[in-house]
């Protein structure tokens, strides 16, 4: 099983998971010249997907949506709300209904020999979800635009191999930076995005010995940095009740305009 962040950022997202006979996207925030450039350093094609499953309808999760099902007619998977919201965006164009798939959260689906385990998130959309996927007791998740997290969203990301997780913005960046205050609000509110310090204190919760990787994911542009947001969760690790410290685990920061590494457990 592999996992790759093709991007990660406020500014578009797109992570690959996939076993050997199975793909899907998490989302698709991106251009499909990106997408398709990021599958092919991955040794596939666009024709090659399953699926692509869609946290939730806002763009920068979204934008490349259309292209993408156009060209190669891959189904689409979301929660019914929030394909009602994409389907409302004119900006993704003509493509076959037929492709749009409604889930629920808390209730399994399979795409191949995935199985995908959608769970919900509070954030200011219509009805978002995060993503765990198993494949021969192997298991991985997506976990972004969370406003806050509670013990049933760490009850979801238990017992994991690697994780991309949310560490958008620094508190104090925030607070002092240009951005409006009810934009400033939103994002610190219960239905906003985890801060660093957050992201550190949730992985405080699921940490265990056989986690092999810790992306830290969809980073402001304007109110983080990557050195922050990783010395900032590592940090909260090493100081917070655990048994564990940072230097246990592989950690990095997923970018906005390149490739991860590719993941494989």
């Amino acid at each position: 099983m592999r996992m790759v962040s093709i991007a990660s950022g406020s500014s578009g997202n797109c992570i690959y998971v996939g076993s050997d006979s199975s793909h899907i996207l998490v989302d698709a925030g991106i251009s499909n010249k990106r997408m398709e450039q990021g599958l092919n350093e991955i040794g596939l094609k666009g024709s090659e997907l399953d699926g692509i499953v869609i946290t939730h309808e806002h763009s920068d999760h979204t934008k490349g949506l259309g292209v993408l099902a156009r060209k190669h007619h891959v189904p689409i998977y979301g929660t019914k709300e929030t394909l009602e919201e994409i389907r409302k965006q004119k900006y993704l164009g003509e493509y076959p209904e037929e492709l749009l798939h409604p889930i629920k959260p808390d209730v399994d689906f399979s795409i191949g020999d995935l199985e995908i385990k959608p769970f919900s998130i509070d954030h200011d959309a219509a009805n978002p979800v995060a993503y765990r996927i198993q494949n021969n007791h192997r298991s991985v998740a997506v976990a972004t635009d969370m406003g806050h997290y509670n013990q049933y969203v760490i009850d979801h990301l238990q017992g994991l191999d690697a994780l991309l997780l949310e560490s958008n913005h620094d508190v104090n960046m925030l607070q002092t930076g240009p951005y409006p205050y009810y934009l400033k609000k939103r994002i610190l509110g219960d239905y906003g995005h985890l801060s660093n310090e957050n992201a550190g204190r949730l992985l405080c919760c699921i940490l265990h010995d056989r986690l092999k990787k810790v992306l830290l994911g969809h980073l402001s542009k304007e109110n983080n940095y990557e050195e922050l947001a990783y010395e900032t969760v590592k940090l909260e690790i090493t100081e917070g009740d655990n048994p564990y410290k940072a230097s246990d685990f592989s950690i990095s920061v997923a970018k906005r305009d390149q490739m991860s590494e590719i993941i494989t457990v």
